[in-house]
C-alpha cells in the first residue's frame, strides 16, 4: 500500500513531465512550421496554385477565371501561365483559349506512380531471387546518368555485397546501369555523356562514351549486362531490364556479389544469369508488361 501510494505522484510527475515534453515538441514543429514558411517563393507557390486549381469537373480555365479565384492580377496570371506552358505544365486549347494541364503533369505523376508500385512489387521478387542465387538481390532505376537502389534483399551469406537502398551510382560502371541505358537512343547517350573522357571508379571502368557505346549495344542484343569490377574492385553484379505495361524499360533487377562467385564459370554453372533474367521478366509482368512484340 505505502509503495503504491509513494509511486502515485511520482506517476503524477511522471506524466506532468511527458505533457511538457510534448508540448515542447508540438512548439518544435509550429517553430519550424514558421521558419520554413520564411524560405517560401511565392511566384512558385502562386503557380503551384494554378496547377491545382484543374480538377476533374473544371479541367479547363481561362485568365480571367484564374485571376479571381487566386486573387492575383491577370498580368501575373498570364506570366505564370506562359512559364508553365513553355515547360509544359500547362497547354492551351487553341479553340476556346483556355488553359489545361499538360502532358509534364502526367509524366510526373506516373513516375510517382511507377517508382512506389515498382518497388512494392519487386519486395517478393527480390527475395525469391536472393534465395535462388545467395546473392544480394537488387532493383534499381535510373535517373540521367546515375542509378538509384531503389530496394535490395541482402545475401545471408558472410562474406557478401551490400547495396545500400536510396544509395546513387554512376550509371555507365553498374550492371544496373549499363543495361538501362542500352535501351536509349544514341543520341541521348550523347547527351548524357557530353565529354568523351568517362569518370572511372576503378581501373577496369570503361574509360570512353565509344567504348560504352559499343558495350551498351552488345548488351542490347544480349539482354542483360555484366559489370566485372568497374564500380568496386572485387565486386561483380549482373543485371536485367524490367518494362512496364508501355513495353518501355523503367528499371532493372541484378544481383551483386564478392567478383570469385560470380566468374564466367560460375555464372554459366548456376545459371545466374537465367535467374536474373526470369526475375526481371517476373517483375515486369506484374507491372503490366505482356511478353511479344519488345520495344528497341
Amino acid at each position: 500500500m505505502d509503495r503504491e501510494g509513494a509511486a502515485g505522484p511520482e506517476r503524477q510527475h511522471t506524466g506532468d513531465v511527458t505533457r511538457i515534453a510534448l508540448i515542447a515538441s508540438e512548439e518544435n514543429v509550429r517553430a519550424m512550421k514558421r521558419e520554413k514558411a520564411n524560405y517560401l517563393i511565392q511566384s512558385v507557390s502562386h503557380a503551384l496554385d494554378i496547377l491545382e486549381s484543374f480538377t476533374k469537373t473544371e479541367d479547363e480555365l481561362g485568365v480571367t477565371a484564374l485571376s479571381k479565384r487566386l486573387g492575383l492580377h491577370k498580368n501575373n496570371v498570364f506570366r505564370l501561365l506562359a512559364t508553365l506552358e513553355h515547360r509544359g505544365y500547362i497547354e492551351q486549347n487553341r479553340t476556346t483559349e483556355n488553359y489545361r494541364l499538360g502532358p509534364k503533369t502526367l509524366q510526373l505523376g506516373s513516375i510517382f506512380i511507377e517508382q512506389r508500385e515498382c518497388r512494392r512489387q519487386a519486395r517478393p521478387v527480390l527475395e525469391e531471387l536472393m534465395a535462388g542465387t545467395g546473392e544480394t538481390a537488387v532493383v534499381a532505376v535510373l535517373r540521367a546518368n546515375k542509378v538509384i537502389y531503389m530496394d535490395s534483399v541482402e545475401s545471408n551469406r558472410t562474406v557478401r555485397a551490400v547495396s545500400r537502398i536510396g544509395a546513387m551510382l554512376p550509371a555507365h560502371c553498374t550492371a544496373v546501369g549499363k543495361v538501362q541505358l542500352s535501351f536509349l537512343p544514341s543520341g541521348e547517350i550523347e547527351r548524357l555523356y557530353p565529354d568523351r573522357e568517362l569518370s572511372l571508379k576503378t581501373t577496369l571502368t570503361l574509360q570512353t562514351r565509344e567504348a560504352l557505346m559499343n558495350a551498351l549495344a552488345a548488351i542490347r542484343e544480349k539482354g542483360y549486362a555484366i559489370e566485372n569490377e568497374e564500380c568496386d574492385l572485387e565486386v561483380k553484379s549482373v543485371a536485367a531490364p524490367v518494362r512496364d505495361f508501355s513495353k518501355n524499360v523503367i528499371a532493372a533487377v541484378g544481383i551483386v556479389a564478392p567478383a570469385n562467385r560470380l566468374s564466367e564459370e560460375h555464372l554459366e554453372k548456376n545459371g545466374f544469369i537465367a535467374q536474373v533474367q526470369a526475375a526481371a521478366m517476373a517483375l515486369s509482368e506484374k507491372l503490366g508488361y505482356f511478353p511479344g512484340a519488345v520495344k528497341k
